[in-house]
């Protein structure tokens, strides 16, 4: 696909150190700092960018510096000490102008200790141009094997190298859907334990060139939250949002004066994006005595208004669980019927057209789609599993799959947007660990209707 040059390296791009490749070493080396490994872009704006770094020492102070494009002028400086446990930085730099290209530099003791980083601010586009192409990749379940720690048996993990064909494709975002580190039996009993599990998935070899190839945002699932299938009667979700927020550098966390945990929103180009919490407010669906939900009250009503006031011709709702499928089985929405019910009919009453959920979980991929009584579309995007275990669930009774969707190995999925403003197309492809095509579908923002929409995918 041919993208517009200004997305070409948008968010970000590290050259590693001159003297290593990332697939040879995970730390970056100095006499007296060293970073555990490659630092991370995460939210961009036109603005401003955050980034994230981590380093093998607690409370070692860091500076990141911003120059212009050629290197010659200082354009916005900032300094932090990192964490206690976590040892992570994230930088708010700002003072920045839209779709201009800047190098960032990251010190400590007065000398580099990374390469120079490019990233490129999101373009201002509104009113004066078409809407650049861009692509977007996303994905869930990544287990990385640690033995001494891991289940006795067959590894659980592998293909690591699908991180590696991520960063080829050279994305301009990527998005994590949850169960992006598999907290084990031996971590749930402390805030070390949640530190060593986020640091020992980030520090992966063949992660490095992914963590410096675009911007990165995320939600969670319950393998980030704490044990398997836990809700929020989890009693150290606490420990659960604090690493969270100090190895992901969302825009924000929790919807101020109204939700808490890790919902937030953002845009990116022309589309928007709405992150959910399926952890911190639910209630167990097996639950006799109280009402059970995934989502909950006050974090619906405030997607149902987000979606509303969006303008944006796709409107993706990120969040861990199945919305779509009608296969009332683990931890889809279907185990929760009102609220999956009410859900979809107020998409449908407030006449929202557009909503795609992107989900994981489930280790397979698969396309899913209901139409609403008026007529619209929702689509549920199922992208898992990047490197855990992987199942063939075609015997499953969803009766909203689109056919020839299931995928029953590792991969991740493509978003790739083109066209102009008025008739944007979203075409969906979903890879292999390899990087080789499974099968493509498109969608097509002006004719959101089943006659204008196809049944099956390409392969």
């Amino acid at each position: 696909m041919q993208r517009n040059p200004i997305l070409a390296f948008l968010g970000a791009t590290l050259i590693w150190s001159s003297c290593q490749s990332p697939s040879a070493s995970s730390s970056v080396q100095h006499p007296n700092v060293e970073l555990s490994s490659q630092p991370m872009v995460g939210h961009v704006s036109m603005r401003g960018v955050n980034l994230w770094a981590q380093t093998t020492s607690p409370n070692v102070e860091l500076v990141a510096t911003i120059l212009s494009a050629n290197g010659d002028t200082m354009v916005s400086q900032a300094d932090a000490i990192s964490h206690p446990v976590f040892r992570t930085v994230t930088f708010d730099l700002g003072g920045l102008e839209p779709g201009t290209s800047y190098k960032c530099l990251v010190s400590a003791e007065g000398q580099n200790i990374a390469d120079t980083l490019n990233f490129e601010t999101q373009p201002l586009w509104d009113f004066r141009t078409e809407p650049p192409a861009f692509q977007v990749l996303t994905g869930s379940c990544a287990y990385v094997n640690e033995e001494v720690y891991d289940r006795p048996g067959k590894p659980y993990g592998g293909d690591y190298q699908i991180f590696e064909a991520m960063a080829q494709e050279e994305p301009d975002m990527m998005l994590w859907l949850g169960d992006n580190v598999y907290l084990r039996e031996v971590d749930f009993q402390s805030i070390h334990g949640y530190a060593h599990r986020y640091s020992h998935m980030r520090a992966l070899p063949e992660m490095q060139n992914l963590l410096g190839a675009c911007p990165h945002y995320a939600i969670w699932d319950d393998h980030d939250f704490g044990p398997n299938d836990c809700d929020g009667s989890w009693i150290h979700k606490d420990w659960a949002q604090s690493a969270f927020e100090a190895f992901w550098a969302n825009p924000s966390y929790g919807v101020p004066g109204r939700v808490e945990g890790i919902a937030s929103a953002f845009r990116f180009v022309d589309m928007d994006f709405f992150l959910m919490d399926n952890r911190t407010h639910r209630v167990n669906h097996k639950m006799n005595t109280t009402t059970t939900q995934m989502l909950g009250r006050e974090q619906l009503d405030w997607l149902i208004e987000a979606l509303k006031a969006s303008r944006a011709p796709f409107k993706f709702v990120a969040v861990g669980g199945q919305v779509v499928s009608d296969a009332a089985i683990y931890e889809n929405m279907a185990q929760f019927p009102e609220e999956r019910n009410e859900l979809l009919d107020r998409i449908d009453k407030e006449g929202i057209r557009g909503v795609v959920f992107l989900t994981g979980d489930r280790h397979n991929t698969e396309l899913s789609r209901i139409e609403l009584p008026s007529g619209g579309l929702v689509y549920d995007l199922t992208a898992s599993p990047l490197t855990s275990a992987s199942y063939d669930h075609t015997d499953e009774p969803n009766n909203h799959r689109i056919g020839g969707s299931m995928v029953g190995v590792r991969n991740y999925a493509a978003l790739n947007f083109s066209g102009p403003r008025k008739d944007r197309k979203c075409e969906i492809e979903i890879r292999d660990s390899e990087g080789e095509l499974i099968w493509t579908y498109a969608l097509q923002a002006k004719d959101w209707s089943t006659a204008n929409q196809s049944s099956s995918v390409s392969k």
